[in-house]
């Protein structure tokens, strides 16, 4: 049986992952399917070359740094992570958007000269439960 992932409804077009077995392996049982479209999955990333993870062991790393002297990170409910996507969507620029963040490249701004007390404010008018 096929089943759609929770958050999002639809399954992946592609999965890109290192040569790690385990990543086979969980591909093989929740994505491989006879029927219907396949997911890919592409398992030949390199440091070097055009398909590569930089990206997310950058963030891995960054989490692996913050885990060792914070607490509270490895609780299923923390707000740690939630608050890293936030500053990399809202406020940490990236090189490969010329020197924009993901939202102002989407074109969402935030103004006000501490954006991080202009999103907490603007959150805490706007509560969604």
């Amino acid at each position: 049986m096929i089943h759609q992932p929770k958050v999002t409804g639809t399954k992946p077009k592609v999965i890109i992952t290192d040569g790690l077995r385990s990543y086979a392996d969980a591909y093989n049982k929740e994505f491989f399917t006879q029927k219907g479209q396949r997911t890919v999955h592409i398992k030949q990333i390199r440091l070097q070359g055009q398909r590569n993870n930089n990206k997310m062991e950058r963030l891995n790393g960054e989490i692996r740094d913050r885990e060792k002297v914070m607490r509270g990170l490895k609780k299923k409910d923390t707000p740690i992570l939630k608050g890293y996507e936030i500053y990399h969507n809202y406020f940490r620029t990236h090189e490969g958007l010329e020197g924009k963040t993901p939202s102002e490249a989407c074109g969402i701004t935030i103004d006000g000269d501490n954006k991080w007390l202009t999103v907490i404010q603007n959150a805490s008018k706007n509560k969604i439960y």
